[in-house]
Parts: structure tokens; sequence; C-alpha cells
């Protein structure tokens, strides 16, 4: 009896940690949108695109900074694989260094970290 009840406390415990796996319920959440990690890079080239325009049209730097701030959320997206994500790490680094130089009016240091955020990405999506 004491070894029946051992072995039903067992498979007890081991069918509630199936049951409320992680792993069970690795889906979306309701209402949260999934791209493709190329669809990813494109929607973060576009965004840098956006706040290269503002700076070439005379935007001050708050705003320049608040689209480049949207540019790093979008960059947040792209999830393929370890090797990319360290790439996508290192090139988020020039996305930071942009913000910070828009935050402190160096518009043309932002813009120039810009363009590289821009290439790399541009070369983050040749990794797929």
């Amino acid at each position: 009896m004491k070894s029946m009840k051992k072995v039903l406390l067992s498979l007890l415990i081991a069918a509630s940690m199936g049951a409320v796996s992680s792993t069970a319920f690795a889906e979306l959440d309701k209402g949260r949108i999934a791209y493709s990690p190329s669809d990813a890079v494109d929607m973060t080239m576009e965004k840098i695109k956006i706040a290269l325009d503002a700076i070439t049209s005379g935007t001050e730097g708050d705003k320049v900074a608040e689209l480049i701030k949207d540019a790093l959320d979008a960059n947040k997206e792209i999830n393929a694989n370890d090797k990319v994500d360290v790439a996508r790490a290192r090139v988020a680094g020039k996305l930071k260094n942009a913000r910070v130089h828009a935050k402190q009016e160096a518009l043309q240091e932002a813009e120039q970290e810009l363009r590289d955020a821009y290439k790399g990405y541009g070369e983050l999506k040749k990794m797929f």
C-alpha cells in the first residue's frame, strides 16, 4: 500500500509538471503580433529611415530620440538564433549611441550612427 501511494504520488507530480509546463503553453499572447526575422529587420530599417529623414528635415533632438527609440523597440522583435542575436545586439548598440547623441543635440553624430546601424541591419538580413 505504501509503495502504491508513492507510485501514484510520483505519477501525479509528473502529470502536473507536464500539464503546467511552459513548453506546453508556448504560444503567443492574445493581441501580440509575431514577425518573421526578415519582416522585423525591414520594420526596424524603416524606422531608422524615418529617423534619418527627421534629422535631414531639421527636427529637434528630443523628437529624433523618440524616433530612434521606436527603432530600438522594433529591433527587439528580431529573433532568429543566437548568432543573429549577437549581431543584432551589436548593431543595436549603434542605435543606442545615436539616441544618446540625439538627446545631446549632436545630430551629425546621431546621423552617422543611424547610417551605420542601417548598414548593419542590411548585413544582418543576409544571415537568415
